[in-house]
């Protein structure tokens, strides 16, 4: 499951990016509420934690925008406010759950993993069909043409980022953020270690090398 924190209190959005990670939950951390939108409308989220008193634009206006668009990603907001008016005005933009700072963080977990549970299979596939390439994101195992394909943990992280974007190139700087801690300062070429290792198991031509860019999971 990959979730999406929009926080502009960093060293909260850290701590909590941290914490879901050891849940085995992917998390991405934006601190902007309009990088948020953008973020949540690319639809690679399965939930989304979102702050109300954002820069940029405020938790209200985002869930509304991604409403509006279409988006059903469970939303989760989060506010250091309190009252019914507060309540009543998230869950009427479309918010799907409400908690008030401070929280425990025991009681995130448990709201999050109800979201997910009552969205249950009527979200998207976890299936992620490629050609002779099928990733099932739940199960975490990897198929081609037909038989099971052994990966680490991290093998599998990499080709999750790139296969929910699959058809559009991910930068070596976000598989390092979504994949390794955000804390990671060693040598970000540990993605191309992985990349290669990749391409030996599932194919040389599986995954393309934009250079300057990052890389780019052949949608075909």
């Amino acid at each position: 499951m990959r979730l999406l924190i929009v926080e502009d209190e960093k060293r909260l959005a850290l701590s909590l990016a941290k914490g879901l990670t050891a849940e085995g939950y992917a998390v991405d951390v934006v601190h902007d509420g309009l990088e948020g939108l953008h973020r949540a409308g690319e639809g690679v989220y399965d939930l989304v934690v979102l702050d109300i008193m954002l820069p940029g634009m405020n938790g209200y206006r985002v869930c509304a925008a991604l409403r509006a668009a279409g988006h059903d990603v469970p939303i989760l907001m989060l506010t250091a406010k309190d009252g019914e008016y507060d309540e009543a005005e998230g869950l009427d933009t479309g918010a799907d759950d409400y908690l008030t700072k401070p929280f425990s963080y025991v009681v995130l977990v448990a709201r999050i993993k109800a979201l997910l549970r009552r969205r249950g299979t009527g979200g998207p596939s976890p299936v992620i069909s490629l050609g002779a390439i099928e990733i099932d994101t739940a199960a975490r195992r990897v198929h081609r043409d037909g038989s099971e394909v052994t990966l680490t943990a991290k093998e599998f992280a990499v080709l999750e980022q790139l296969a929910t974007r699959a058809g559009t190139v991910v930068s070596k700087a976000e598989i390092l953020e979504h994949v390794w801690d955000f804390a990671y300062d060693g040598d970000p070429n540990i993605v191309e270690v992985y990349i290669s290792a990749l391409r030996r198991k599932l194919g040389a031509t599986l995954i393309k090398t934009v250079r300057g860019a990052g890389y780019r999971l052949e949608s075909r």
